[in-house]
């Protein structure tokens, strides 16, 4: 019996597992959404966890004794023009333009920093009247919820400004724009957490 020889013509109609490795793109793009799943899941049980625990004050400060609510909007505000800037960035890159580029992804970075610098002032200040972590179930559940999404931020910014490292050394190789697509997805995936925080947290708070 002799191999039978396929033609480039009849591989659409092979099974896919008989067609050979699937692009890097592809790849990439499956295993980090596979990872965004695993971290909404995480997200998903600290937000159970806050709302089975957010009247648990043990004497202490509610929700709306601690809240600044003007400065949760400002936060607010600041993520959500950072996840625009950074969609402006992303075209940018499609376009291969370097100065836009780094423009819009600077200003991520600033909105970004804005965030965490109003985010740090809410727990200083919540920290000074004694609204610590350990004074309840319900201040364990916020600082673990909103510090978590926090730490995302942070990471976040520190993988961008890696990123930009790479675009002035590598400019728009392939893999730098992969790289670049998965930090958007990040980002926005980020906003829409905060989002469940602003709407669950802040405002359903009474």
């Amino acid at each position: 019996m002799t191999d039978a020889t396929v033609s480039p013509t009849d591989s659409d109609e092979l099974p896919l597992s008989f067609r050979g490795p699937a692009p890097v793109a592809a790849v990439v793009g499956y295993g980090f959404w596979l990872f965004l799943l695993s971290d909404i899941i995480i997200f998903s049980a600290l937000f159970a966890t806050y709302a089975v625990l957010s009247k648990e004050t043990a004497g202490g400060p509610t929700g709306p004794e601690l809240f600044d609510k003007g400065r949760v909007f400002a936060e607010t505000i600041c993520l959500l023009l950072s996840s625009f800037t950074s969609g402006l960035a992303a075209l940018a890159v499609q376009r291969s333009d370097i100065r836009a580029t780094y423009s819009w992804f600077l200003v991520t970075m600033a909105l970004g920093i804005t965030f965490l610098a109003l985010e740090g002032t809410e727990f200083a200040h919540m920290a000074s009247e004694g609204a610590v972590p350990s004074r309840s179930a319900f201040l364990s559940a916020f600082f673990t919820l909103v510090g978590t999404h926090g730490l995302h931020v942070l990471s976040g910014l520190l993988w961008l400004t890696v990123m930009l490292a790479q675009i002035a050394r590598f400019g728009f190789l392939p893999m730098v724009r992969r790289r670049l697509f998965c930090f958007g997805l990040f980002w926005h995936a980020l906003d829409i957490v905060w989002i469940g925080v602003f709407t669950i947290v802040y405002l359903g708070a009474h």
